[in-house]
């Protein structure tokens, strides 16, 4: 799946950026004039940017987040045949799930995915010796980011309960209180509107990928709202028949799983994962959109649900694992038949299946993660304005682009990231034809005077770049006018404004 990774250079894929040297910034570690949807991620990238090279930083976590999933899977499965395990651990590893957070570049959400299984299995055993520790271990890699921490928070709630059992509850959920506090904390004290755009919900609503519409593609993992992140092998008219053998094998072998696991653990994740379900699919239902449109307008906090299918976490676990036991359970009536080799052919056809019908999986999906080098105008431009006080503006006024030394490929704004300043982008995010309002007062105040047709030079910014970009965004000149040129290359030229802060 990484092989591309092993050249050099960087995979820059919609939100996935990473640049050298992240700096240590007080907007990057708390955000002032946005939600923390990043938070506390990039403190961690930052501070790991000290220690490592961001090219090397990529490779690990993308790494850790397959092994994460794979290993994880594969021991949570209660069987003592490792084959059985390494059904589980190759079909959590290779979902349309991971392959579209994956080419969309929610690497931090993806970490949560692969800490759920390791988190289950420490929720299970949390009333052993020593097992409150082992669960707040595993729940850190899953609260890096507000939605990760959020499905943490929940699954332990609902999975440590016991019986007697009140005070390790509450120290459980307590503490993943605590770990969930960056974000929390930064989002009361944030001058952000926490209300978010309603529009966004049809935008970020699950889609349809083949013909059995938006629900065959929620049951297969799949459904991500964006197209572009969709793998080809998606709209293929078998993909809903092997979803469906997928579902049959798991509703096989759930009944092995509550056997095997402890009384009332199963029906838990079970619960859990047809909750994360409804989310996925609420704002397709006929009112669910009404209600999450409502909600994210008026609740703050509440726009964290419109892009349901992320919720899906839980499902995919337990499609995974009671799929796993029911090939066991198929395989052992084959066995017992007298048919030892076509059980055998069984597991090996189950463990085969989803790399089978996600073939564009392989090489970082067909080659869409195929490592690139930033110009050398970046590191230019970074240089002129290391120790230098001011706000900067990115030009075009956009959050996302498409550069000709990245294939073309979309990709958020890498200059926020890359260089030691403040940099003001537009958080507007267009879906198609449908713009998402942001929630950075800042950025709506210099959108209006852009599209008025204003000099940038009266709205107080310091510095301003100007991205070559191959989407057709362009840059007014009279946007320019008072500015004076500082660096002029290839892809970036710097401007700064005397009137400037």
């Amino acid at each position: 799946m990484l092989a591309p990774l092993a050249a050099p250079g960087y995979v820059l894929s919609y939100d996935m950026v990473f640049v050298p040297h992240q700096p240590w910034r007080a907007e990057l570690v708390a955000p002032v004039d946005s939600l923390p949807r990043a938070v506390p991620l990039d403190a961690l990238v930052s501070l790991a940017s000290q220690a490592v090279p961001g090219w090397l930083l990529q490779r690990v976590v993308l790494a850790g987040v397959l092994l994460l999933a794979a290993i994880g899977a594969g021991r949570l499965v209660p069987t003592g045949q490792p084959v059985v395990r390494v059904v589980a651990a190759v079909g959590y590893a290779w979902t349309p799930y991971l392959a579209e957070r994956l080419l969309i570049g929610h690497w931090g959400l993806l970490l949560a995915y692969g800490a759920l299984p390791w988190l289950v299995d420490a929720a299970i055993r949390v009333h052993r010796p020593g097992g409150l520790r082992r669960l707040l271990l595993v729940a850190l890699p899953a609260v890096v980011t507000p939605t990760g921490g959020l499905i943490a928070l929940v699954t332990v709630a609902v999975l440590v309960a016991r019986r007697g059992a009140a005070r390790t509850t509450a120290v459980a959920v307590g503490a993943l209180l605590v770990l969930n506090l960056p974000w929390l904390v930064v989002a009361g004290l944030s001058a952000a509107d926490a209300r978010t755009d309603p529009a966004g919900v049809a935008a970020f609503a699950a889609r349809a990928e083949n013909w059995s519409g938006v629900f065959g593609a929620l049951a297969g993992t799949g459904g991500i709202w964006n197209g572009q992140t969709t793998p080809l092998s998606r709209s293929s008219p078998l993909t809903p028949v092997a979803t469906a053998l997928l579902l049959v094998l798991a509703g096989y072998g759930v009944r092995t799983l509550r056997g095997r696991w402890p009384v009332g653990v199963a029906d838990r994740v079970a619960g859990l994962a047809a909750a994360g379900f409804l989310t996925a699919l609420l704002g397709v239902l006929p009112g669910g959109s009404t209600l999450l449109g409502w909600a994210v307008a008026s609740v703050p906090g509440a726009g964290v649900l419109r892009d349901g299918q992320k919720f899906l976490i839980p499902y995919a676990l337990l499609l995974v694992v009671a799929g796993a036991l029911g090939a066991e359970r198929l395989a052992d009536r084959v066995a017992a038949r007298g048919a030892t080799g076509g059980a055998r052919a069984l597991l090996v056809a189950v463990l085969l299946l989803p790399v089978v019908v996600l073939p564009d999986l392989a090489f970082g999906a067909a080659g869409r993660l195929r490592p690139v080098a930033y110009p050398a105008d970046w590191d230019a431009v970074a240089r002129r304005l290391d120790g230098r006080s001011g706000e900067v503006l990115s030009l075009p006024f956009g959050a996302y682009r498409a550069y000709p030394w990245n294939d073309g490929r979309t990709v958020l704004d890498p200059l926020p990231r890359y260089v030691d300043a403040d940099v003001l982008v537009d958080d507007t995010l267009w879906v198609g034809a449908t713009g998402v309002r942001g929630e950075n007062p800042r950025a709506a105040e210099v959108g209006r005077v852009l599209a008025a047709g204003g000099p940038v030079a009266v709205t107080g910014v310091r510095w301003v770049v100007v991205q070559r970009t191959v989407d057709g965004q362009r840059v007014d000149p009279a946007a320019l006018v008072g500015l004076r040129e500082v660096y002029a290359g290839v892809d970036l030229t710097l401007y700064e404004n005397p009137a400037g802060r």
